[in-house]
């Protein structure tokens, strides 16, 4: 047999020596055969793993979508922009305040109690708003758009209207009083938009259209106020005070309520037409109340006449000296005994129906001093006339 060849079964090393003589030296046979296998798949591990160098291959960033080219903004978006753009430097923001004394010492604080909406009438300062939005407030803050705040003093007041003046000292270059417009030849159907800071979010537009014209509400005088705005624009707590404008940017009415049982805008909502506020203002700024011409007599509350069942204006007190007086009218008396006996009860002026004393203060506010009317009065069933000259209320 040839002396490097192996006996059959076995294997033959590189020296062609058999594993058993290998062993028997010591050489460790195949030792190294574990560690290869190991270092293999150690290796093909890592080559499993994303590779990091500044060479390797990398997943493509997210990228955002191509925006699509859009085409011009329409004639009646402009006009909406330039509208709105316009009309918010003139419209404010009222902040009610109370004061409040610290429990514990004599600080006082101003407590945040309200908001609303106004809008500046003049360049004298003053700025026209709801009298529900400032009527209870110790005192008053106005914030312009560009959030300049000004300490504002209440002017004058109209609760039957819903009204009031406050005048702050900004200069006349801060101050951009709103066109005017009239609310007398309003359609049903024209646009409106309304400008306010319905839940404090301020300088909110809200478009829409007039609803209806004519309506009537009640103030918190319980006296009517009548021939009221009816518009679908957004209103919202936090407008009120806020102007409604029509079209052209013009101040057709002070946004006042919504019609809704949650409080939230409901497809209803309510302006006092222009004309009111063009009346009542500079009453308010020139007298701080509007001053209407009176037939001399103080007549009951709407409450009170209907506590009593009485249909009309019922005179509780005839002003000494007045034409009243002189007319003879009666005012409402207690006898010796107690009891109240009733005055003469207004329930028409000039052939004019009078229902309760807001009826007679409606007819009478557009009326002027000096001016003759005939009084219809119910005293003890029967109805008599008296002309009176109306006169400067007292």
């Amino acid at each position: 047999m040839d002396r490097d060849l192996a006996p059959a079964g076995e294997s033959v090393t590189s020296a062609g020596r058999a594993p058993s003589e290998d062993r028997g030296r010591g050489g460790g046979g195949r030792w190294w055969l574990p560690v290869l296998m190991l270092f293999i798949g150690f290796g093909g591990g890592l080559a499993s793993r994303p590779m990091t160098s500044s060479h390797a291959q990398t997943e493509a960033e997210p990228q955002p979508r191509q925006v699509a080219p859009r085409a011009d903004l329409t004639g009646q978006e402009l006009a909406t922009i330039a509208l709105f753009e316009s009309a918010a430097p003139s419209v404010v923001y009222v902040t009610s305040l109370a004061l409040r004394r610290d429990f514990w010492g004599r600080n006082v604080a101003e407590i945040p109690q309200g908001a609303g909406s106004g809008f500046v009438w003049d360049d004298r300062g003053h700025v026209v708003t709801n009298f529900h939005v400032v009527g209870d407030a110790d005192a008053l803050h106005v914030t312009f758009a560009d959030q300049s705040m000004w300490p504002a003093r209440v002017v004058g007041v109209a609760p039957e209207k819903d009204l009031a003046v406050l005048r702050i000292d900004a200069p006349a270059d801060r101050l951009w009083p709103l066109p005017l417009g009239s609310s007398v030849d309003l359609r049903v159907g024209q646009e409106v938009f309304a400008i306010g800071n319905p839940f404090g979010l301020d300088y909110t537009l809200t478009t829409g259209v007039v609803s209806a014209i004519g309506r009537e509400i009640e103030s918190v005088t319980r006296v009517p106020i009548r021939d009221v705005i009816q518009t679908d624009a957004a209103i919202n707590p936090g407008n009120s005070g806020g102007p409604l404008l029509d079209s052209g940017g013009r101040l057709i009415g002070v946004t006042t309520a919504i019609y809704s049982p949650s409080g939230a805008n409901a497809g209803i909502g309510f302006a006092i037409p222009s004309d009111i506020v063009n009346w009542a203002v500079p009453e308010l700024i020139a007298f701080g109340e509007i001053r209407r011409p009176s037939v001399g007599v103080q007549v009951a509350d709407v409450e009170l006449e209907r506590r009593l069942g009485v249909e009309g204006a019922l005179v509780l007190n005839v002003v000494s000296g007045s034409t009243a007086e002189r007319a003879g009218i009666r005012p409402t008396l207690r006898d010796d005994l107690g009891r109240i006996r009733l005055g003469d009860v207004i329930v028409a002026v000039d052939g004019n129906t009078v229902r309760s004393s807001a009826d007679l203060i409606l007819l009478l506010e557009r009326r002027s001093v000096g001016e003759a009317v005939q009084l219809t009065i119910l005293r003890g069933g029967d109805r008599e006339t008296v002309d009176v000259n109306l006169e400067r209320s007292r």
